[in-house]
């Protein structure tokens, strides 16, 4: 649908403006600009195979709204110039014989292509500002949903704490590739994250933040920490402990986690938003 709306546009700027003499053929222009709408079309599906297997950026409107625009944006950088060539060849081999001037040239390719880009870029403007308000709405719905999860979670937990005997707070060691190892309260562990080949674990001690730093992988962390259903990745390099985040909040189309005690605002990717999700609802 998405290329059939920008297709559309490009031939109807082009039966307003009537270029390439089209407004000397009295109504085959029409047939004329059927037949182009056809080759954009083609086009098109041509470049999105090139945008998929070449430069690796497969169609994906559930991703990330920076994401889709920087795949737009490829998209516009080969399909413009080919769809100005495939209009050349076009004017040079169907409509030179009928007007004047449509010869396959450098002079006729330019100024094809110079109208084709304008075309474009007024249609990447458009669909740049649909793509970019449809994801901040989407945006600020999950992040809603999921304040609203939080809130649930955090009442469910004053709940069983007032009904249940207190019980000794569980403790955890957090090891990484050396000798190093970092044992706390599980409840006083506030995120860990990935800064190359070691890990920051931030964590309340006597109610301060303090931070130390392990050589060891996110994942390895991940993993001893993987019987915990509190703690959940929620970025390629975070860890995040669910019941010391404050807020959910959207900041430039991202979700991001607000931990307590800290402040600390942690994002969340669209390839972990289901899963952190999942993890507030089962607590």
């Amino acid at each position: 649908m998405i290329r059939i709306v920008s297709t559309t546009f490009v031939v109807v700027a082009l039966a307003v403006f009537k270029p390439f003499g089209l407004d000397t053929l009295h109504g085959l222009e029409y047939l004329h600009l059927l037949v182009i709408w056809l080759l954009g079309l083609l086009v098109c599906m041509l470049t999105d195979v090139i945008v998929k297997y070449l430069v690796k950026k497969p169609r994906a409107y559930d991703k990330e709204i920076n994401y889709i625009i920087r795949r737009n944006l490829w998209f516009q950088i080969i399909n413009t110039p080919l769809i100005a060539l495939a209009i050349c060849l076009y004017r040079h081999f169907i409509m030179n014989d009928q007007t004047g001037s449509n010869q396959l040239s450098w002079t006729n390719f330019l100024e094809t292509l110079v109208i084709i880009a304008f075309c474009s870029f007024a249609i990447g403007l458009y669909w740049r500002f649909k793509f970019r308000n449809r994801s901040l709405t989407a945006e600020l719905e999950e992040t809603r949903l999921l304040n609203e999860q939080l809130n649930k979670m955090r009442e469910a937990a004053s709940d069983k704490e007032q009904e249940d005997v207190p019980k000794k707070e569980a403790s955890v060691t957090l090891t990484g590739t050396t000798n190093e190892a970092i044992t706390l309260h599980l409840s006083d562990l506030l995120h860990v994250e990935a800064v190359g080949n070691y890990v920051k674990v931030f964590y309340l001690e006597e109610d301060e933040v303090h931070n130390d730093t392990l050589r060891a992988t996110l994942k390895h962390l991940e993993d001893e920490l993987s019987d915990e259903p509190m703690i959940v990745r929620c970025h390629r390099a975070f860890l995040v402990n669910l019941k010391q985040v404050e807020k959910a909040v959207s900041r430039a189309g991202t979700m991001h986690l607000v931990i307590k005690h800290s402040g600390e605002s942690i994002p969340v990717s669209r390839s972990n938003m289901t899963q952190v999700k999942e993890a507030v609802k089962n607590l």
